[in-house]
């Protein structure tokens, strides 16, 4: 794969949508063979991070959440970008929690993972995860 494989989606900051999330980043890694083996982690760790700008960083009923996949021949990548400037916490739950341990997922299933600026022009930030490629988990 010389050029990456690329999912750019504007979707609608509502906690509807997250099956939604699942299903289209579910179908677009079984086209690329070198992630379909991350299938699994990689829909899971996209929905923690769609819940949580959905959660704690959506701005509004007609606000939208921009989800990113770009798959390359050694890394896959995933960024959820939002338009709030609040930067997202790992928390320590106790056992009886219901939440707050969105961002502990994605570290435990991802190689990398991160916060990055909006892009110029653009408020919010960018949630990202990353899995090195080439043999499944």
């Amino acid at each position: 794969m010389s050029r990456p494989a690329r999912l750019h989606a504007a979707i609608p900051a509502s906690p509807a949508q997250a099956a939604h999330v699942r299903r289209l980043v579910a179908e677009h890694l079984r086209r690329l063979p070198s992630a379909a083996g991350h299938l699994d982690d990689v829909v899971l760790a996209t929905d923690e991070l769609f819940t949580n700008a959905v959660r704690h960083a959506s701005t509004g009923p007609d606000d939208t959440i921009i989800l990113t996949i770009d798959c390359r021949e050694s890394e896959l990548r995933v960024t959820i970008a939002d338009r709030s400037p609040a930067q997202p916490r790992m928390h320590t739950s106790d056992e009886a929690a219901e939440s707050g341990r969105g961002l502990a997922i994605v570290a435990a299933l991802a190689d990398d993972w991160g916060i990055a600026p909006a892009d110029p022009g653009t408020p919010g930030k960018r949630v990202w995860f990353a899995l090195r490629l080439g043999a499944a988990p």
